[in-house]
């Protein structure tokens, strides 16, 4: 069946979803996705407010109003993913306001500050060049966050059977050339979905690493001169794909591995709602 049938249909009515890093990027892109498809969905970042100051722009509030234009309940909670207090207060809430949980997307991620900050990107091309502060932001913030958000929601996916956990990561895993610790940093998500899936596979929920090719996020558009974008693929594209992720009924055969978003477009036929050249000028 067609992802366009199967958004058509709203698969995710009565389902409840929590997206890290959901103020912008790839994880509003997700949001976006499940709120297509009828889910209530948990939303967390630091930005809540348009007038919490970020550079790129963006926040919860504004994804909360998209989420519900189209059709999905949305439920925008500030949260710092570093700060573990914050992460159990999150968890606590959607305890206390749905007592289960049934999709997870590990999204929260502040390493690509390069891409924004006024630092020369391709300076930071060796691993000596590279500010040491960047481990803090894509290990404490990605991949330890990742951790952390899935070890305390773990009882709330145990409550709802057939529940589904995603690690948002890179192929940057398993290539040498992009950088040291943003490969480490996705490696370990790719290695927590693998082991995570292990645990959770007798309780019949799945865990998948996911890979989205180049996405026209808001840090990529503003160095988009250095990319083709016309491979890329829009935020929404990746939530739709997660959204097929979790309606497969045969993903606890294949949980624990890495799927990427080409694969999962192809399979399910899903439609990217706004290609890049559609886009341009």
């Amino acid at each position: 069946m067609a992802m366009s049938d199967r958004l058509d249909s709203r698969p995710l009515v009565g389902k409840v979803a929590l997206v890290t890093g959901a103020s912008r990027g790839v994880g509003r892109g997700i949001a976006l996705g499940l709120g297509e498809a009828g889910a209530t969905v948990y939303m967390s970042a630091r930005t809540l407010r348009e007038d919490d100051p970020h550079l790129l722009g963006g926040s919860l509030s504004e994804v909360a109003d998209d989420v519900t234009a189209l059709g999905g309940r949305a439920v925008p909670v500030r949260c710092d993913s570093t700060d573990d207090a914050q992460t159990q207060a999150l968890v606590d809430l959607i305890r206390e306001e749905q007592g289960g949980l049934d999709v997870l997307v590990n999204c929260a991620w502040s390493g690509y500050q390069h891409f924004y900050d006024g630092t020369d990107h391709l300076a930071e091309r060796t691993f000596w060049t590279t500010p040491i502060s960047r481990w803090t932001a894509m290990i404490e913030a990605g991949a330890r966050a990742q951790y952390v958000t899935s070890a305390l929601a773990a009882p709330l996916l145990l409550a709802r059977r057939g529940a589904t956990v995603v690690h948002v990561s890179s192929e940057a895993s398993r290539r040498d050339d992009l950088g040291t610790i943003y490969s480490v940093a996705k490696a370990a998500s790719d290695r927590m979905a693998a082991c995570m899936a292990h645990d959770l596979r007798p309780h019949g929920i799945s865990a998948f690493s996911l890979w989205p090719g180049l996405v026209s996020t808001e840090s990529v558009v503003r160095v988009a001169e250095y990319f083709d974008m016309s491979m890329s693929e829009s935020p929404q594209f990746v939530g739709r794909c997660v959204v097929a992720l979790v309606c497969d009924p045969e993903r606890l055969s294949y949980s624990g591995s890495v799927v990427t978003t080409a694969e999962l477009g192809e399979r399910f036929g899903v439609n990217d709602p706004h290609p890049w050249v559609e886009r341009e000028p």
